[in-house]
């Protein structure tokens, strides 16, 4: 379980600074609406992958354990995203670092830029999370 944590948060800070390059100047630029758009966490975790639904101003999913739901303010004109008001089922899973990673990487994003069918999350200029378009 610990090993899985850390080799969770290398991926984060290794996908952090690739994308630094590419990404990151977009940060804080006008991004197509997230309204209406479904995502899959990008990183390769054990168990159920992650997921993002956003419509309007009502975000849900699941953290690879438990469902989650919460409110989001999104600007698509200047890029900026927060999660609030989260909350979640209960249920008690074999990795709950996953989800504990995840709901605090969620409430600590400010940011998000979208690249053809990908959709990073941001807090400045760190790169948090990394999403693919779900269908």
């Amino acid at each position: 379980m610990k090993n899985l944590f850390l080799s969770l948060c290398t991926a984060v800070v290794l996908v952090s600074c690739g994308a630094m390059a590419g990404s990151a100047s977009k940060v804080g630029k006008a991004q197509p609406t997230l309204s209406g758009t479904k995502w899959a966490l990008a990183d390769n975790v054990k168990g159920k992958i992650p997921t993002l639904n956003i419509d309007g101003e009502k975000i849900n999913g699941n953290t690879g354990c438990n469902n989650y739901f919460g409110t989001a303010k999104v600007d698509p004109a200047t890029g900026n995203f927060s999660a609030g008001q989260m909350g979640s089922t209960k249920m008690a899973c074999e990795n709950m670092s996953v989800e504990r990673n995840f709901l605090d990487m969620m409430s600590k994003a400010n940011k998000y830029v979208i690249t053809g069918n990908v959709l990073e999350l941001y807090q400045d200029n760190l790169l948090l999370l990394k999403f693919n378009k779900a269908e």
